[in-house]
Order: structure tokens, then C-alpha cells, then sequence
């Protein structure tokens, strides 16, 4: 028979959210009286809002008609390119610089096909666990060796360094995964930090892929949004970015990611092309139900909508902070992130997993499940009904910290 793929085998066991998800299980199944609420992964719970709605269901009678059916649309409706184009760059990108996907997530494995096996991977520490699977699974990192996997360097982000990293440990020519709104730990980079990593990268030869699924949370006005924000961005970066925690798609699925012509490689060749061929030959692009969806949702109704529903989920963040808090627990999050960043030191994260879950019946993810500096830390993610989230920081308050 055909021998089994090896990056397949270095690979760790179990994706995170599975596991919580198996574990959850097991537990329902020995107190089926307990209420579980969910504060665990980062999935919307809000129903998609009229305005956006509405484009979703337009979009699909369109279909249904001689002079609105479209087919295939490997990079993207047009309108929808320059669209984003225009909202979210400001004119400042084209909209054939612009790649429409089915989420952030697929585009981040996509991604790592540009610049294959042996590519050298740096990251955040902790972070989402998509960027070192990737790179697993595509053969730039691996083995697991008990506390990261061989290959990646783990930029660790603590309080102790502001939940920024040491940028002198950043690899020569390699990749660089940024993400900001941060998941898990709700911090985000400012202006200074993101000209230091940037000025970093170009400096190294190095690559930024930079995440910026969470950016529509963000309410200082004094925090960047995008990393081609930046002076000299476009030439070391690609921006990923999503409806999904925006505007309530994480069933629907869309995103995009964005890359200038200006952006090459060491040979001096433009990285674009590569990337318009690797998305037209594994992927034939997102639903057009969907981008009709997304097309809504940056008008100027669908942006008010997604601005009225990131505030509510902020403010199920404040909620699930406060409480915290009220413990004595040392969070960060929550204020332009969805998610809060709970430290119990000395404590084991699926330790503090289990006792939350079996002290108050409430669902969480271990902070280790992100990297090896997220031990001791809980991520408490707020999306989730208003009813929920108050009853769920209720029954916190059994907890003895």
C-alpha cells in the first residue's frame, strides 16, 4: 500500500477545538442535569443582521435568473475586489490586488503552498493553533518534541513584553505569522510596534503574514487596523482577513487576502502571480451567494450592522472581564477583542479547563492549547447570547482562585 504522508505523523493528536469539544462531551454524558454554556471556541451566535441578510438572499435569486446567474470566480467577484479595495485600503490597493476566499482560515493553508516545505516559521506565542498545523502539515516544521514542534521559532508573547515580541529572533528570509487583533490574547499592536516589525522584516528578508480577522473590533482610534497601514508594508506583507467575526459568517464563509504587485520574492519576481495560480488551480472560489453577502455588508447598512453587532459582542467581552476581575483574576482582551486573556499562574490550563467546566458548567479553552506560553492562561471568548454570558459570569463566581 501506499505509504502514509510523514508530516501527517509529526503532527500532534487532535486538533484544540475538537478536544474541547470531546471533552465537553464526556462530561455532558456523566451530568446530563448540567447546563453547559459555551465560552470556548470563537464561533457567532448572533443571528445574521436584515440588511446583510437580505443581500444573502438576493444574491441567491439572482441565480435563479438568465441575466443574474454567474459561474466560477476563482479570485473573486470584481465588485467585491474593489469593494474591499475601497472600504478597507481606502483606494490605496487595486482591486485585482485583492483574492476573495472562503475564509481566513483556508487562505492561511493555502498560503503556505506559495513558499512550500523547509521555509523557515516564526510566530506568536501563544497563537492560533491553524499557523503551526499548516506548517506541519506543508513540512516546515515538525516533529512535536513535548513543548513546540522543530523548526518554528515561538516568538513569546507575555506580559512581561507587552504581548509583543523580541523582534531580534526573527528568522532570515522566512515567514513571519502576526496577528493582531491577537487570538487568543486580545492584544493588539500599536503603531510603533507594527513600523518595528515591518522595518524588522525588510531589514531580514522575511516575509509578514499577518491576520486581521478581528480588526473590525478595534475601537481606539489610535490602534492600526491593517498592517498596510504601514510605511513599507506592501513590500513584505499579505494581509488575511474574514467576514466571519464581523459580520456573523463563520457558517456562510468568505474572506480575502490582499498582496500588492510591489511584493517579490528574493529573485526579484512578483509573488501576485503565484498566488492568482495557486488559488485557480486548488480552489474555484467562494460561493457567490456568499459575496453577495459580503457586497451587503459594505454598504453603508451592512457596515452599520457589522459595527452594531462587534459592539455587542464587546460587550459581552466587558461582562466576562469584569467578573474576572471581580476574583482577582489579571486579565487582558476584551476591550478591542473578543476575547479575554485569563492568567492563573502556576496553574496547568486543561487543569483549569476542567475545573471551570466542572464548577460552573461553563466551557473555556486552555491558554496552552495555543503554545507553550499560553500555560496558565484561560481564553474566554464573547460570543454568545447576552442570557448566557450573564448567567455564565454568574456561576464564575463559584470558582476559588
Amino acid at each position: 500500500m501506499i505509504p502514509r504522508n510523514p508530516c501527517l505523523r509529526n503532527i500532534k493528536a487532535g486538533y484544540l477545538f475538537p478536544e474541547i469539544a470531546k471533552r465537553r462531551q464526556a462530561f455532558a454524558k456523566t451530568h446530563p442535569e448540567a447546563k453547559i454554556i459555551s465560552l470556548g471556541v470563537g464561533n457567532t451566535t448572533e443571528p445574521i443582521l436584515p440588511h446583510i441578510s437580505q443581500g444573502l438572499i438576493e444574491g441567491a435569486r439572482k441565480l435563479g435568473t438568465v441575466s443574474g446567474y454567474t459561474g466560477y470566480s476563482d479570485e473573486g467577484l470584481q465588485a467585491l475586489r474593489d469593494r474591499i479595495a475601497e472600504v478597507y485600503y481606502k483606494g490605496h490597493f487595486s482591486g485585482d490586488e485583492i483574492f476573495i476566499s472562503d475564509g481566513a482560515k483556508c487562505d492561511i493553508g493555502r498560503l503556505q503552498l506559495l513558499f512550500g516545505a523547509g521555509t523557515k516559521i516564526a510566530l506568536q506565542d501563544p497563537s492560533y493553533p491553524v499557523y503551526v498545523d499548516g506548517s506541519v502539515l506543508i513540512g516546515s516544521a515538525g516533529p512535536w518534541t513535548g513543548t513546540g514542534y522543530q523548526g518554528i521559532v515561538y516568538l513569546p508573547c507575555t506580559a512581561e513584553n507587552g504581548y509583543f515580541p523580541d523582534l531580534s529572533l526573527l528568522p532570515e528570509q522566512g515567514l513571519i505569522y502576526f496577528c493582531s487583533p491577537n487570538n487568543p490574547t486580545g492584544a493588539v499592536a500599536t503603531w510603533e510596534q507594527l513600523t518595528a516589525l515591518v522595518k524588522t522584516a525588510l531589514e531580514k528578508k522575511s516575509l509578514i503574514l499577518f491576520d486581521g480577522a478581528y480588526n473590525e473590533y478595534i475601537r481606539d482610534d489610535q490602534l492600526p487596523k491593517s498592517i498596510f497601514e504601514i510605511d513599507g508594508a506592501k513590500t513584505c506583507a499579505i494581509e488575511i482577513n474574514s467576514f466571519s467575526k464581523s459580520a456573523g459568517f463563520t457558517g456562510v464563509r468568505l474572506g480575502w487576502t490582499a498582496l500588492s504587485h510591489r511584493l517579490t520574492y528574493a529573485d526579484g519576481e512578483q509573488v501576485l502571480p503565484d498566488w492568482s495560480r495557486v488559488s485557480g488551480t486548488i480552489f474555484n472560489g467562494a460561493s457567490n451567494i456568499a459575496q453577495a453577502g459580503g457586497l451587503a455588508a459594505l454598504e453603508p447598512e451592512g457596515l452599520k450592522e457589522i459595527r452594531g453587532l462587534t459592539d455587542f459582542y464587546l460587550g459581552n467581552a466587558k461582562l466576562i472581564r469584569s467578573a474576572l476581575e471581580a476574583l482577582g483574576v489579571s486579565c487582558i482582551g476584551g476591550d478591542n477583542s473578543p476575547y479575554v486573556w485569563a492568567h492563573f499562574p502556576g496553574q496547568d490550563s486543561w487543569d483549569l479547563f476542567s475545573k471551570i467546566l466542572e464548577t460552573c458548567w461553563v466551557v473555556t479553552t486552555p491558554g496552552s492549547g495555543f503554545g507553550p506560553a499560553g500555560q496558565s492562561f484561560i481564553r474566554f471568548s464573547a460570543f454568545g447570547h447576552r442570557q448566557d454570558v450573564e448567567e455564565a459570569c454568574q456561576r464564575l463566581e463559584k470558582l476559588k482562585i
